[in-house]
Order: C-alpha cells, then sequence, then structure tokens
C-alpha cells in the first residue's frame, strides 16, 4: 500500500513538473530587453540575453558564409508554460515580415528554422538572423555593423620609424562615418601622435594620404578619400598648431590596397590614412 502511494506521489510530482510549476519564474533575465527593432513572439520570455560592444557573428548571404563584426545581440526566448508552441516556420515568417515593412531584405531562409536579414536605416547596416529553435525556445542574433573603436593606437615612435624605413607609415585610428569626411571624436587618440610626431622633427614634412576600399563609384571614392586626407591636414593645423606649409593633402581612393577588397577584413584594412614624407 505504501509502494502504492508513493507510486502516486511520484506520478503527481512528475505531472507538476511538466506542467510547469517548478519551471522556475518565467521572466525576463535580468537586465535584458528586446533589441529596439522587434518585437517577440506573444507569450514569451528572455532567458538568456549578451549585448557586446563589438564581436561577430556568422550569415548566410547565397549559399556562402560570411562573417559581419559590429555591436552583437544575442537573445533567447522561452515559451511560457501553458501556452502552445509555434512551428520554427511561424517564426520566422513573423520576423521576415517584420523587418520586410520597414524596408528591410530576407536575405537567406531555409526549412532548418534560420533565417538571415539585411536592413540599412539611418545610413547603418543591421543584420539579423534567426534561429528558429525548437518551438518552445528560439534565438535572435543582431549585429549592428561597424567598424571597431580602436583601443590601441600607433604611437608617433612607430609613425617615426616607419617613415624611416618604408617612407609611409599607415594610420588606422582616424574614423569617419561612411561616405563622409568629417573626422569622428574617437579619432583624437590618433591625431595627438601625429602632431606629436611632426612636433619632434621640425624639418618633417608630410604628404596626408586617403585611401578608400572599392566599394561604390570610382569618383566617388576618389573625392571621400582626399576630402578625408584635407580633414586630417585641418585639424592637426587648426587644433594642434602644425604649419600649413608641412602638410599636404590627397586622395587616391582604392588605388593602393593593402589586401583584398572581396573580404569586410580586407576591406577595413584598405581604408586608412597614410602619413608619406615629402
Amino acid at each position: 500500500m505504501k509502494i502504492a502511494n508513493r507510486l502516486i506521489i511520484g506520478i503527481a510530482f512528475l505531472g507538476l513538473l511538466a506542467g510547469g510549476l517548478f519551471a522556475g519564474p518565467q521572466e525576463d533575465a535580468a537586465g535584458s530587453k528586446d533589441h529596439p527593432l522587434f518585437s517577440r513572439m506573444p507569450n514569451f520570455y528572455i532567458h538568456q540575453y549578451e549585448e557586446k560592444e563589438f564581436d561577430a557573428h556568422e550569415f548566410v548571404v547565397n549559399k556562402e558564409t560570411i562573417s559581419v563584426e559590429g555591436h552583437l545581440y544575442r537573445i533567447n526566448y522561452y515559451l511560457k508554460s501553458g501556452f502552445s508552441e509555434p512551428s520554427r516556420i511561424q517564426v520566422l515568417r513573423n520576423y521576415e515580415n517584420a523587418i520586410t515593412k520597414i524596408g528591410g531584405t530576407v536575405l537567406t531562409s531555409d526549412y532548418d528554422g534560420n533565417s538571415y536579414m539585411k536592413l540599412v536605416k539611418g545610413g547603418k547596416e543591421i543584420w539579423v538572423h534567426v534561429d528558429g529553435g525548437i518551438g518552445s525556445e528560439y534565438r535572435l542574433y543582431i549585429v549592428e555593423k561597424e567598424a571597431m573603436a580602436q583601443a590601441v593606437v600607433a604611437s608617433a615612435d612607430v609613425f617615426n620609424n616607419d617613415i624611416r624605413s618604408t617612407g609611409h607609415a599607415a594610420v588606422y585610428g582616424i574614423y569617419f562615418d561612411t561616405g563622409k569626411s568629417e573626422i569622428k571624436p574617437e579619432s583624437n587618440k590618433a591625431l595627438v601622435e601625429i602632431a606629436k610626431l611632426l612636433k619632434n622633427d621640425a624639418g618633417l614634412k608630410l604628404n596626408v594620404v586617403g585611401h578608400t576600399d572599392s566599394a561604390g563609384l570610382m569618383d566617388a571614392n576618389m573625392k571621400l578619400s582626399a576630402g578625408r586626407a584635407e580633414a586630417v591636414v585641418q585639424a592637426l593645423i587648426s587644433k594642434y598648431g602644425i604649419s600649413a606649409v608641412r602638410l599636404k593633402g590627397y586622395g587616391v581612393g582604392p588605388l593602393a590596397p593593402v589586401a583584398s577588397n572581396d573580404t569586410e577584413e580586407g576591406r577595413a584594412k584598405n581604408r586608412r590614412v597614410e602619413l608619406v614624407k615629402q
């Protein structure tokens, strides 16, 4: 009799577990939030949330896998107990419909439960990967594409050594918005080092040369690279007291790559400013 009672209690306990009574709190994880671009599927909560200022995620485009870098969000959604599970395709179509309504594009969608999408908004590329999961769970990966804000900037000594040995020095710590020539504030560290280089050697004169990747039209890239070079020249003159006769700005667009423009990594290396001894 006792064994039978224990068996009944055990079965009842398992039933309660299956019903979600002991599933724990079904609330959003502390500090988590939906991405501003999307609401979530009904009756889901955020089980895991991760946001990184700069990271990478892989996306499938035309059967090719590419890595996109930038501000990364990883959001894992769980279905609350007592609600019916949507199919994976239902999850995907909801997100696909949402992004196309605001001008986005579905790049790849498969019946294994993955959809890869892209939206260009406010001059920024936003890449989205929805993993449809198993009905009671799905994952969302979003990358707001951008170049990494370089924390380590080459010093005046490094520039000096490069110029002495090769006649030129590449500077990767000067930043511009896509298609623009206005210098961003996070470029100050690099500009300080260029100014230090010039002040340490009063006889040094430099050509400041702007470089772009090969994306876009040639004429536009030539004009853009020249504008960026001139912006650097003017910043060194106006903010750091460098004599104008020591600096000249030029733009060569995509004509002097240091890496292949077939990859994002290569294009990032090609977008640079170089200091060339006159």
